[in-house]
């Protein structure tokens, strides 16, 4: 059996809770600041320009099936938007993801000179496969005066949310020991 006393102050510590959760709130002396919506790549009502990055590392001739296959996937992906227009799909063939390709080179300055705002790729191995280079790359995009957010859709990561940034690390880190 309970006691009298602590009995009371069960009933006390309930009516504390009633008491916060039923009060009223002073409008006059109160402020809404509504949440800033956070950029998302699923957010279909924004109207984005993007661009497509597909490389295949080798110019092995078998390879030229993948990356025709990258650039027409993306192409049609994109239309599937509404809200989204193709600026450009930027392909590197037969070049090495441990070093910048020319085609990355040019969606980088184009994206510096505010023609893209997102960008998508099949992977995180095919932008980068140097950590340092792929994580300094979308953290400079993303601290763009107009930020470009990168898609990684095999890994389904989005560089412009907040939770990205651990999850693409360790990623990027899988890709440089691939190469």
């Amino acid at each position: 059996m309970i006691d009298q006393g602590r009995r009371r102050k069960n009933e006390e510590a309930r009516q504390k809770v009633r008491s916060r959760i039923q009060k009223r709130i002073d409008t006059e002396n109160y402020e809404f600041i509504p949440a800033k919506k956070q950029i998302d790549y699923y957010d279909n009502d924004v109207a984005q320009r993007v661009a497509v990055y597909a490389r295949v590392s080798t110019d092995n001739i078998q390879q030229t099936t993948s990356y025709e296959l990258q650039k027409k996937y993306y192409e049609d992906f994109v239309v599937r938007h509404p809200n989204w227009t193709l600026v450009k799909i930027y392909a590197d063939e037969g070049i090495s993801g441990t070093s910048l390709a020319h085609q990355f080179n040019q969606m980088i300055a184009d994206s510096r000179a505010g023609k893209i705002d997102m960008i998508i790729t099949k992977s995180v191995s095919r932008f980068a496969r140097n950590v340092v280079d792929c994580i300094s790359m979308v953290r400079d995009l993303a601290d763009l005066p107009h930020p470009v957010g990168v898609f990684f859709e095999s890994e389904c990561i989005f560089s412009l949310k907040d939770d990205s940034q651990m999850a693409l690390s360790f990623q990027a880190t899988m890709a440089q020991e691939e190469s």
